[in-house]
């Protein structure tokens, strides 16, 4: 058996376990500090960047340029109100998420941007809105947009990180180790001295598709600190329904990320005495449909819509306000969990489609992630953009008829039982059209449209003007099935300000980091119960820079 596992060093200054966007940035950052660094990977080398090469690349900003160049108004005092109101702390076990969201949030006010364009990464400059709450003034949303898209979406931000290893492999101070799966942690005299685990057989596995888990041999390296980056458990459905907060979740959901996101190594983290808190919240979407080109199993694909389309429940009854597209993900699903069926609805029209459905994800969104301007240009033309045309022609979950009981037969015949009445949904959405005829009306939905089109972005490329569904004009009609999405876990183990990673009585444990989500991208849990969005990626970046320097201090001490 060869301990090294085929080259791997058999020691370190630092070793980070997870090459993903957190894993990247440590790695950096210790490498800059002038350590050696050796990164584990279960992976094959073709994902390298983990998630976050699939993302769409939005980041949370606050009183960035973009914004104030769209005549958006934010500040660090309303993001921090905003992102408390969204978090909702009520647990002892918060003490170190809130400090984790304080500085968080003023990273994203302070250095953040001029950091990140230090490195070449460059925004696309109509920032968008996510998560707009819709309930009183100190409750859940964002107030005013922040999601800034990085020209080149995931990629894009996993690049200069990739680059600066690059740089550290050719100076032989930096190592990958891909098919090395970390199963425990070495310990001396209560410090962490290390990392054991098993070598996995070679793959070719495609970036994201499922490898093999055969092992062929085992490993052991030294390490002076060790930082874990190995993400969370949303490709582990039997993981999430074990944490679901008071149950089992949806009796079916689709995968947001590759099978290897499975939690193991966070787990037995935990079981070497790191505290692990909060492993109830997580964050999944209800707006997931299925992949046409599914990479790994059950692949998902989340729809980014505007406000316009009428969200139904699996019977056709339209969700209880504000649970509009784009306002309030965890309490849509929490909602749809109240209704006895894993699946609700959109309902909109060709007009609705070509300008409000945007897919997440890097390969749905080829003119962002190639840095395409004529392509790009192209999503101001009539008509749905190509990776949403796909999708309508072909996607399973996508329907078409020219009238509301048409559509609502292939509804049931979608889902094979009859549960929407044919009469109601027409009722539905002529309730609705004519809040619209009247000019004014009560329907909060509609006038929540038209308070979006204020927002220039949303005018020229995300909200249409109100119109009714059911004019043949606008046609055909549209029906979209929805299937809770798994994405990512809100809670981690618990780290310091410092990303070192705490024991249950509140004691760092020597030698061991934490970042990204399986520190719940900082503190053991710093979103609470809901995220602001952009707030993902972003989370990588900040915890992955404080464990990476603060490891290489450790290391060098």
């Amino acid at each position: 058996m060869d301990t090294n596992g085929g080259g791997a060093w058999q020691q370190a200054d630092v070793v980070v376990v997870g090459a993903g966007l957190s894993g990247l940035v440590s790695a950096a950052e210790a490498y800059n500090a002038g350590r050696t660094v050796l990164i584990l990977d279960q992976e094959p080398e073709a994902s390298l960047g983990g998630q976050a090469h699939w993302s769409f690349g939005g980041l949370f900003l606050v009183d960035s340029p973009e914004q104030r160049h769209l005549g958006v108004k934010d500040s660090a005092e309303l993001a921090m109100s905003d992102w408390m109101g969204s978090a909702a702390f009520d647990r002892p076990e918060d003490l170190w998420p809130r400090r984790w969201a304080e500085a968080y949030v003023n990273f994203a006010a302070g250095e953040k941007r001029a950091w990140l364009h230090a490195l070449g990464v460059k925004f696309f400059p109509l920032v968008q809105w996510a998560e707009r709450g819709g309930y009183d003034a100190a409750g859940h949303g964002n107030s005013v947009p922040r999601f800034h898209v990085v020209w080149g979406t995931g990629p894009g931000i996993v690049a200069p990180f990739l680059s600066k290893l690059e740089e550290g492999v050719a100076a032989g101070r930096v190592q990958y180790a891909f098919r090395h799966r970390a199963t425990e942690l070495m310990f001396d005299a209560g410090t962490v001295t290390g990392v054991l685990g098993e070598v996995l057989a070679d793959s070719e596995a495609a970036r994201g598709v499922a490898s093999s888990r055969e092992v062929v041999g085992g490993f052991s390296v030294q390490a002076g600190a060790v930082i874990v980056t190995t993400g969370g458990i949303g490709g582990n459905h039997a993981m999430v329904r074990e944490q679901w907060p008071n149950g089992t979740g949806p009796g079916y959901m689709l995968t947001g990320v590759p099978a290897s996101v499975d939690g193991e190594f966070q787990q037995a983290v935990a079981r070497a005495g790191g505290a692990l808190i909060n492993t109830d919240r997580m964050w999944h979407y209800p707006e997931g449909i299925h992949n046409t080109d599914p990479v790994w199993p059950n692949h998902g694909i989340r729809i980014l819509s505007g406000p316009s389309p009428l969200w139904l429940d699996g019977d056709g009854r339209r969700l209880p306000v504000p649970l509009f597209p784009g306002f309030d993900s965890l309490g849509t699903l929490r909602h749809l969990e109240t209704t006895g069926h894993d699946h609700s609805w959109f309902v909109l029209n060709k007009t609705i489609i070509g300008k409000e459905f945007a897919l997440s994800g890097s390969e749905q969104n080829p003119d962002l992630t190639g840095k395409d301007v004529k392509l790009l240009a192209k999503r101001a033309l009539p008509g749905a953009p190509g990776p949403v045309q796909n999708f309508l022609d072909h996607g399973i979950d996508f329907l078409q008829a020219a009238t509301a009981q048409e559509l609502a037969a292939k509804m049931n015949a979608l889902v094979g039982v009859d549960l929407i009445d044919p009469a109601e949904l027409h009722e539905t959405l002529l309730a609705r059209d004519r809040q619209v005829d009247s000019g004014l009306g009560k329907d909060t939905q509609l006038n929540a449209i038209r308070e979006a089109r204020r927002f220039a972005t949303d005018k020229l490329m995300r909200v249409v003007p109100p119109h009714p569904l059911l004019a043949p004009e606008h046609g055909p009609l549209i029906a979209v099935r929805l299937t809770t999405l798994t994405r990512k876990s809100l809670g981690g183990l618990t780290t310091d300000l410092s990303a070192r990673v705490l024991d249950a009585a509140g004691n760092p444990i020597p030698g061991l980091y934490a970042a990204g989500e399986a520190a719940g991208f900082g503190g053991g849990g710093m979103h609470g119960y809901r995220s602001l969005e952009g707030t993902f990626l972003g989370g990588c970046l900040f915890s992955g820079r404080i464990a990476g320097r603060c490891a290489a201090s450790d290391a060098g001490a």
